[in-house]
């Protein structure tokens, strides 16, 4: 049960409060003629001897660690003591959701299998350390900027042949935009190819970056608010030691995020805030006394991402101070009218507390959890949703930030399966790889992004697995 949910949405209900995501499946949706590659993107936490152990061999390796190396208990001071009460509180919640994965057989074994689901032999990519990059942050502050372009490459199909023949050809129409300080969009049903200083970069369908800093952001402010944003999530570069040491990326003092124009950013009927933190309480005092009352937005609920190893076990010590293997995603509504008023859009309440499990990506990479979200945003649907702070970006999304296209970069996609016309439809297509992985004693996942059904041409995911 658990595993059909999984490859069909990229989401499994474990428990009535806890989910196991693969943000890999999730984002994908995104995409039609390319897709996340699952080896790039699950860099770490898949080496071998990590996913050949059992969870009890490795939790009984991690105990037998603490024997050999016993740390003195040093006293906690007062912000620590508060940040151990919420660590207390939640914890129930967090081993009840961790329990009930590693009673999920099915999905482990497919959790074991997500870097190397749907590769094809020899297609699995590494990214590797010596490739370039480019520097969003750098190339953004040089007097050049503005005359920075990017080139979008549209690839359109001609009219087929009216026997239902197969395209005749295929066109590239290009658009060339500036790329920072400017809206760069791409409003088709098809994932397009963007090409900056050599570099490539795949751009979502139904999706739109704008790549600037702190210092333009008003820029993004909508002309009306019956054109703001319901869903208002952000991931702020807050100041972090561990950041810091691993040069990832820069950070800000939190104090700049002071300035950030949430409440001008909301949609006329109001919006769902999601606020990522780190488990310091400083910065959660500084949040809900500062930043949200600054902000104008009301909390709501907590979420907690627990990050787990291909085998199910946890990246860390749970109890573990200044490493615990789980981030909070903070709650709130910013904008709302008065309930009372008749004006509002009655919503569902945030169960508090909630848990989503996956196995985490690179570093700083945050799993796509706006599907979980849906539910508890004000306004009509689809919503209008953006992320602060992005470095990617995901259909019906606008991202800001000054990398958007971060982990766009081409080197963690591959190409998908071309159209196939194949007799007999869709059905066809799927009892052809089912019946042909049957036949070698082997499980095929067969995932359709895209169906015509004027012309019976499928475009499919297909992975083989024992």
């Amino acid at each position: 049960m658990e595993e059909n949910q999984l490859m069909e949405s990229g989401v499994s209900e474990l428990n009535s409060n806890a989910f196991f995501i693969d943000p890999v499946r999730i984002l994908n949706r995104s995409y039609t003629r390319f897709r996340v590659s699952p080896s790039t993107y699950y860099s770490r936490f898949f080496d071998s001897l990590n996913s050949a152990q059992s969870p009890k061999a490795s939790e009984d390796s991690r105990k037998g660690k603490r024997k050999r190396k016993k740390k003195k208990i040093q006293s906690l001071n007062e912000r620590e003591q508060i940040a151990d009460r919420r660590h207390q509180e939640v914890k129930p919640f967090l081993l009840k959701a961790h329990e009930a994965l590693l009673k999920a057989t099915d999905l482990l074994k497919v959790l074991r299998n997500l870097r190397n689901d749907g590769c094809a032999v020899g297609e699995c990519k590494e990214l590797s350390q010596e490739s370039s990059e480019l520097s969003f942050m750098d190339l953004g502050g040089v007097w050049q900027a503005p005359l920075c372009e990017i080139v979008l490459n549209y690839q359109q199909d001609d009219k087929t042949l009216q026997n239902g023949g197969s395209p005749l050809a295929q066109s590239i129409e290009q658009k060339v935009t500036p790329v920072f300080n400017n809206l760069v969009a791409n409003e088709g049903s098809y994932d397009i190819e963007a090409e900056l200083f050599n570099h490539k970069y795949i751009i979502p369908k139904r999706s739109c970056f704008y790549m600037c800093d702190m210092q333009q952001i008003d820029s993004l402010i909508p002309a009306g608010s019956d054109c703001g944003f319901n869903l208002i999530v952000i991931d702020p570069p807050w100041e972090n030691g561990s950041a810091r040491q691993k040069v990832r990326y820069p950070t800000l003092p939190n104090r700049y995020f002071l300035s950030l124009p949430v409440k001008q950013l909301c949609h006329t009927s109001g919006a769902l805030v999601a606020l990522w933190v780190t488990n310091r309480e400083k910065l959660r005092d500084f949040v809900e006394n500062d930043l949200f009352p600054k902000w104008g937005v009301t909390y709501a609920a907590s979420f907690y991402w627990l990050k787990v190893k291909a085998n199910g076990m946890l990246t860390g010590e749970l109890d573990l101070f200044h490493h615990r293997p789980y981030e909070c995603l903070l709650l709130g509504y910013c904008g709302r009218k008065d309930t009372h008023s008749g004006n509002s859009t009655r919503l569902n309440p945030i169960p508090d507390n909630r848990v989503f499990i996956s196995v985490p990506g690179d570093y700083s990479r945050k799993p796509p959890i706006g599907e979980l979200l849906l539910d508890y945003v004000p306004g009509s649907m689809p919503a209008r949703c953006v992320e602060l702070f992005a470095r990617e970006m995901i259909a019906g999304w606008t991202s800001w930030g000054n990398e958007p296209l971060h982990f766009q970069d081409s080197r963690y996609f591959a190409e998908s399966i071309d159209f196939k016309e194949v007799p007999g439809g869709l059905q066809y297509h799927l009892t052809f790889w089912r019946d042909l992985g049957q036949s070698l004693n082997l499980i095929v996942d067969v995932i359709v992004n895209d169906f015509e059904l004027t012309t019976g041409k499928v475009r499919t995911l297909v992975s083989l697995r024992c």
